[in-house]
C-alpha cells in the first residue's frame, strides 16, 4: 500500500530502440509488441506545454511525474509539471468507467492546471455538517453516496450535506437533511454516507486515481472547508507518498488541511482523488506538515463495506447519549454556598 510499483526499465528500453529501427509501417506490430510486455499503447497526441509551446507525437509512456514521447526522430521526456494539457488526436473525450463498488476511475484523463481542475471536480465536493462540527466530503456516486473521515461523523446522526452548485449566473447552494450512515470505521478513519432526499437528482461525482502512482514532488490539490469557509482550494506537493504512522500508510502533503478539511479530496493534476484528508500535526512552529488516507485504502473500505456496515442499535455508533445522575447525599447544611464537610456534590 502506497508503494511505487517496480519498473520495466530495460524491458521498456529494448522495446524502444526496437521501435526506434523500423520503419513506419512495422509500428503498428511493434506497438502491439510493447503491449505484451507491459509497455502502454502508443496514441498520437498533441501534448501543450505551459511555457506556450507544444510538442506532436506519440505518447510512449505516462507516469504520474513525466511522460516519454516519440517525436519521430526523437523521444523525449516531458515533467508533468510543464504540461498545460494533452489532447489525443482522433479520440473521444475521456470517460469515466463504472465500477462495481461504487465508485469509478476515469479513463485516461486530461492534465489540467489547478484552475482548470477546480471548475472540472469542484461541484462534486461538499460540506458535511453534525450538531458539533463540520467537515467536508465528496461525490462517489451519482446516486448520492458519499465520502468523509469518521472523525467528522462519530458519536452523531443527525447529518446535513451542503452542495455547491454552479449556475448560469450564482452560485447555489442546496442542503440535503436526510442522510443515512452507510458504513464507517474509526481506525481508517472512513466513513460512506448516503443522501436519501436527493430527489432523483444526479450528483457529480469525482474518480479515484491509484494513490501507488503518485511521487514525491507530485503537485496536489484540495478542496474543503477549513473553520467553515466553504469551497476553499489550497495547493502543494506530495512530501512523501508512503509515511508510517501508528501502523499505517499516509499520503504526507505541504496542501495546506485545516479543521473543516476534514473527510475532503486530494486530487491531482488529472483532476483524481488520491487521498482523503484527515490530519495535519498542530503544534507551535511546525507548518505543512499535513496528511491523506491513500486511496488503496479507501477502495478497499468500499469493497468491504458491508463489513463496516453501521449499526444504529449500538450506542457508540451515532447515537448520543446523556449521562445518567448522580446520587447526591446530604449530611449537614452548607453554608456560605460552601458544601459542608461530609457532603458529596454530584459534578456539573
Amino acid at each position: 500500500m502506497g508503494f511505487a510499483p517496480a519498473r520495466k526499465t530495460g524491458m521498456i528500453l529494448r522495446v524502444l530502440r526496437l521501435f526506434r529501427r523500423l520503419p513506419p509501417a512495422s509500428r503498428p506490430l511493434c506497438a502491439l509488441l510493447g503491449l505484451a510486455v507491459g509497455a502502454p499503447a502508443f496514441a498520437l497526441s498533441t501534448v501543450q506545454l505551459k511555457s506556450g509551446s507544444s510538442l506532436r507525437g506519440d505518447i510512449l509512456t505516462e507516469k504520474a511525474d513525466r511522460i516519454v514521447v516519440d517525436l519521430g526522430f526523437t523521444v523525449v521526456t516531458v515533467p508533468r509539471d510543464e504540461i498545460e494539457k494533452i489532447t489525443a488526436e482522433g479520440a473521444a473525450p475521456a470517460a469515466a468507467e463504472a465500477g462495481d463498488d461504487l465508485y469509478h476511475v476515469a479513463t485516461n484523463p486530461t492534465v489540467l492546471s489547478v484552475k482548470e481542475n477546480v471548475d472540472r471536480v469542484a461541484e462534486a465536493v461538499v460540506q458535511v455538517r453534525t450538531p458539533v462540527g463540520l467537515g467536508s466530503g465528496f461525490f462517489i456516486q451519482s446516486s448520492g453516496y458519499v465520502i468523509t473521515n469518521e472523525h467528522v461523523v462519530s458519536g452523531e446522526y443527525n447529518l446535513t450535506v451542503t452542495q455547491f452548485r454552479r449556475g448560469a449566473t450564482e452560485l447555489e447552494k442546496v442542503q440535503f437533511n436526510k442522510v443515512r450512515i452507510v458504513a464507517l470505521d474509526a481506525r481508517l478513519d472512513l466513513a460512506l454516507l448516503k443522501i436519501e432526499d436527493a430527489g432523483g437528482a444526479v450528483f457529480p461525482t469525482v474518480p479515484l486515481g491509484d494513490a501507488n502512482d503518485i511521487t514525491d514532488g507530485q503537485t496536489v490539490f484540495a478542496i474543503g472547508s477549513p473553520l467553515g469557509l466553504d469551497r476553499t482550494v489550497s495547493q502543494g506537493i506530495i512530501s512523501s507518498h508512503n509515511r508510517p504512522l501508528d501502523g499505517q500508510l499516509y499520503i504526507q502533503t505541504t496542501t495546506q488541511i485545516n479543521p473543516g478539511n476534514s473527510g475532503g479530496p486530494l486530487f491531482n493534476l488529472r483532476g483524481e482523488v488520491v487521498g482523503v484528508n484527515n490530519m495535519k500535526a498542530m503544534q507551535v512552529g511546525i507548518e505543512g506538515v499535513n496528511f491523506a488516507i491513500p486511496t488503496v485504502v479507501l477502495k478497499n473500505f468500499l469493497r468491504n463495506r458491508d463489513a463496516f456496515a453501521f449499526d444504529p442499535r449500538n450506542p457508540n455508533a451515532g447515537y448520543r447519549y446523556l449521562s445518567p445522575p448522580q446520587p447526591v447525599a446530604a449530611t449537614a447544611t452548607a453554608a456560605a454556598g460552601q458544601p459542608a464537610a461530609g457532603r458529596s456534590v454530584a459534578p456539573p
